[in-house]
């Protein structure tokens, strides 16, 4: 109890009000401080919890559309307890080897959560041996900082230099995955209102707005808080960046489908914006990844995400 209360985050801090965000309607706010909750509360079962199988046991218990998010919250608690003196290092791999697996992409973003919280000379303790999945990451780092630095990282557009991870990764691609994950955040940021996000994205030099709309299609698709009318204007409004909307969708839907946590806004979201069904998105996923790392100084993530743009982006909505 103690460790839970000494290093979980406040809830406070995941509510539209504290944070400055829009809010749209009530229900989406309501939608929007239960994924925090349920985040923090994934944070707080698993930095408390004696072992890790006794964690999954309570985060098999969140109910199916919140329970990535506390995967995602536990993943950067175990991240953090491993990274710290004396952790073990061993957590978050018996996570990912256990039920953690299903959630693998949520659990990677969360350990980008981590690192925005712990000293950089840690980063080195911090796991992420996948070489494609790693890339998440910094998705996972970029959402922490328009979350909670929202003026610096989202109003005025600020981009880190020379960020130093991963250490033997291409250079070039790391501000661009940091924006996915800052694209992401703007979907919450925005308080689910499509077209405020919208207006948020393309305030942004144009060099950025692919990879920002790309993370915004996925919260749009996994997050939810918007019918089907707003999500197919959301991509409307992307126009030159509907394929990135699309791929963003088809990432959520195979994260979700991977979890079996696939709920009813799911189709009606990959609908409107790839013109799939979660199934067929996930399936596209699945068939265009690379079965291979990082290459030449090109992202294996990268290519995989062009892939999948490639596929999704051209179908008739």
């Amino acid at each position: 109890m103690i460790r839970r209360r000494v290093l979980t985050p406040s809830d406070s801090e995941t509510k539209l009000g504290t944070r400055g965000f829009r809010v749209k309607d009530q229900a989406s706010k309501e939608l929007l401080e239960a994924i925090g909750a349920a985040f923090l509360g994934g944070f707080g079962d698993a930095v408390e919890a004696p072992t890790v199988s006794a964690a999954e046991r309570r985060l098999e218990t969140i109910p199916a559309q919140f329970r990535g998010f506390a995967y995602e919250g536990a993943a950067m608690g175990l991240a953090i307890l491993d990274a710290l003196p004396f952790g073990g290092g061993r957590r978050l791999a018996e996570l990912l080897a256990g039920r953690g697996s299903d959630h693998i992409y949520m659990a990677y973003v969360g350990v980008g959560w981590a690192m925005a919280r712990l000293p950089r000379f840690l980063w080195p303790r911090v796991p992420a041996p996948d070489p494609l999945l790693r890339w998440f990451v910094l998705d996972g780092y970029g959402f922490h900082q328009a979350y909670f630095r929202t003026e610096r990282y989202v109003h005025q557009q600020y981009r880190e230099p020379g960020f130093p991870w991963p250490f033997d990764g291409p250079a070039a691609y790391v501000p661009r995955a940091i924006d996915q994950g800052i694209g992401r955040a703007m979907w919450f940021v925005g308080g689910a209102d499509a077209d405020h996000v919208a207006d948020l994205i393309e305030a942004f030099p144009e060099a950025r707005r692919p990879d920002l709309y790309s993370g915004a299609g996925l919260a749009a698709t996994y997050a939810g808080g918007c019918d089907e009318e707003e999500l197919r204007r959301f991509a409307e409004r992307a126009g030159p960046y509907r394929p990135q909307v699309a791929q963003g969708s088809a990432f959520a839907a195979k994260a979700r489908i991977r979890a079996s946590l696939v709920t009813p806004h799911t189709p009606v979201a990959t609908e409107a914006l790839c013109g799939l069904s979660p199934e067929q998105a996930a399936k596209v996923c699945d068939e265009t990844r690379p079965d291979h790392g990082d290459e030449d100084g090109v992202a294996a993530h990268d290519v995989w995400r062009r892939r999948i743009a490639e596929c999704v982006g051209g179908v008739d909505r």
